[in-house]
């Protein structure tokens, strides 16, 4: 089957922009999904059954398009933190965070409506935090850069830079894993020529005290 449309289901410019460097052309659709987490829940499991959600609750103008949609969940020692509410808890969650490693997964789902075929992918990162001050912590939440994030923090800030190293895959931790995805239009007939690592090489800044930072496929 080859594709004839795609539509992503996301708000997020870094998503957008993030789909359009793999030289995909796509459109926007909406998908209205309570995000909150299921009780007893792990996050790996939120993150697969949000993506899944937002593609079963778009509404695309007809059935014959693939539709894309992926959801990012911080993982702090088996409990979930989605995107704060208020400056409040995104000031709790970085403390929580700080100085600390974590987990970070993403769920990517691909849907047709028209023949219900339904791909995921999930990608988990290893992510430590550094020791970042109460001043640095208020200076961030300040700059409302926090609050559409999960986890309150954007690895790729270069003001506040939170993060001292990632293991696996970086762009997974921005919240799109470009090779989970670039393997799922792959598999479902869309053929890509881009190099994913050094796709995220030319966008990502890596600069971290770890020297073997990159991605792993």
């Amino acid at each position: 089957m080859q594709f004839t449309r795609l539509l992503l289901t996301s708000q997020s410019p870094r998503r957008r922009e993030m789909l359009a460097w793999l030289g995909v052309p796509a459109g926007l659709t909406q998908a209205e999904v309570d995000e909150t987490p299921h009780d007893g829940e792990q996050p790996f499991t939120t993150a697969a059954r949000l993506a899944r959600a937002k593609v079963h609750a778009a509404e695309p103008p007809d059935n014959d398009v693939w539709i894309l949609g992926a959801d990012t969940v911080v993982d702090l020692d088996g409990i979930a933190l989605g995107k704060p509410a208020d400056p409040v808890e995104a000031r709790a969650m970085l403390h929580q965070l700080r100085a600390r490693s974590h987990a970070v997964h993403t769920g990517v789902a691909l849907f047709h409506p028209q023949t219900r075929r339904l791909g995921m992918r999930c990608v988990t990162s290893a992510v430590q935090m550094r020791a970042y001050t109460d001043a640095e912590i208020e200076a961030y939440v300040r700059s409302r850069d926090p609050m559409d994030k999960a986890g309150a923090y954007a690895i790729q800030n270069n003001v506040f830079r939170p993060v001292a190293f990632v293991d696996r895959c970086y762009a997974n931790v921005v919240g799109f894993p470009l090779c989970a995805i670039a393997a799922l239009l792959e598999t479902w007939g869309l053929a890509l020529t881009v190099d994913i690592p050094a796709l995220c090489r030319m966008h990502f800044d890596y600069r971290c005290p770890r020297p073997d930072l990159g991605i792993t496929l």
